[in-house]
Order: C-alpha cells, then sequence, then structure tokens
C-alpha cells in the first residue's frame, strides 16, 4: 500500500513549484502548485504532517508558511477549525 508521500501528485514534479526561492512564493509559483495539491488524493495528509512536524518551508497541502503558521495559531488558542 505504501506511505502518502508515495500516493503524492508532486512526487515526481520539480521540487521548487513547492519550495520556491524567495521569501515568499511567486503568484504563477502558489497557484501551480495549489492547483496540483487540488487534485491530489493525499492533500490531508501531506497538510496534517507539515502541522504535526512543524514544516515552516514551502507549500504543503496546498497552504503557504503564513497559511500553516495561522493554522497552528488557531489551534494554540482554542479557536475552533
Amino acid at each position: 500500500m505504501g506511505t502518502w508521500i508515495e500516493k503524492a501528485a508532486c512526487r515526481d514534479l520539480d521540487p521548487e513549484i513547492f519550495f520556491p526561492i524567495g521569501a515568499a512564493p511567486a503568484v504563477s509559483q502558489l497557484r501551480q502548485a495549489r492547483r496540483i495539491c487540488g487534485a491530489c488524493s493525499v492533500r490531508g495528509q501531506c497538510l496534517r504532517y507539515a502541522l504535526e512536524t512543524g514544516q515552516q518551508a514551502g507549500i504543503w497541502g496546498g497552504a503557504t508558511e503564513g497559511e500553516r503558521r495561522a493554522m497552528r495559531e488557531e489551534v494554540l488558542h482554542g479557536a475552533r477549525i
């Protein structure tokens, strides 16, 4: 059966799409990554992994670092997601 990583839509794609160079991803890179993530069958598992392991770089499950940081803050402050 394998792990969720083996089923990821991004598995064989250029990592620079998801880990762009610079402080923030270019709009076109973000759109491309989100389009790929949106069609991925393991998107939720990917995002959960990024949140649980504190991934600070890249786009995981369609979410940027800033978006993941906001999700973590909501959980830490007891807000409902």
